[in-house]
């Protein structure tokens, strides 16, 4: 990569780009190191990478809504359902993360299963949820997507050429909502993740 991308508010960039040419300097970490700097800054350093920019944007929400709707008149069913047994709707989540090795864990965490999932618990599963003649489902559903456009948008923001390539470390829901947005866009050209978790 040319580029690093992290979980990080836009609004940190000047201290992060900081923080990250003293790391190139010293490559020392401090006590309580976060993925950001053992990963990111660890990248960076290895590939020569300049630049480091955040794009996170803070939104809040409540993905826990359609459960707390006593009165649900869309389908209950299939809410219920859902969160009596997520992996009926998704066998991915069946492989036993816990006792995998980490290259196991990561390459089960970026499949496109996986990452379909994310997207439905974190969102699309409220809209199924609503009062008589309301939308709290989806418009609780709308606030995750609103941040994560938000974060493409930073992404946007930063000056790349043609031939900058970008490494982007973010939780995993947010990778499932930027596989979608980067693949449909044509500024981007995606590479697929699992091609660089070969042992």
């Amino acid at each position: 990569p040319t580029v690093i991308v992290v979980e990080i508010p836009w609004s940190s960039n000047q201290r992060l780009q900081s923080d990250y040419s003293n790391y190139l300097t010293n490559t020392e970490l401090g006590d309580n190191p976060t993925e950001v700097e053992m990963i990111g800054y660890e990248v960076g350093r290895l590939s020569a990478a300049p630049r480091i920019f955040g794009i996170d944007h803070k939104m809040g929400y409540n993905y826990r809504i359609a459960r707390d709707i006593e009165s649900n008149e869309v389908d209950s069913a299939i809410v219920n359902a859902f969160y009596a047994d997520q992996s009926e709707f998704f066998p991915v989540l069946k492989e036993d993360k816990d006792e995998m090795p980490l290259l196991d864990k990561l390459t089960v965490s970026n499949k496109d299963e996986f990452l379909d999932f994310l997207i439905t618990v974190n969102a699309d599963i409220l809209t199924h949820a609503a009062s008589e003649g309301n939308f709290e489902g989806a418009d609780e559903a709308t606030k995750y997507y609103q941040r994560n456009l938000r974060m493409f948008t930073n992404l946007n923001r930063i000056d790349l050429s043609p031939d900058d390539r970008v490494f982007i470390i973010m939780g995993a829901s947010h990778t499932a909502f930027f596989r979608d947005f980067i693949s449909r866009s044509p500024k981007y050209e995606m590479v697929n993740t699992l091609d660089y978790l070969q042992p």
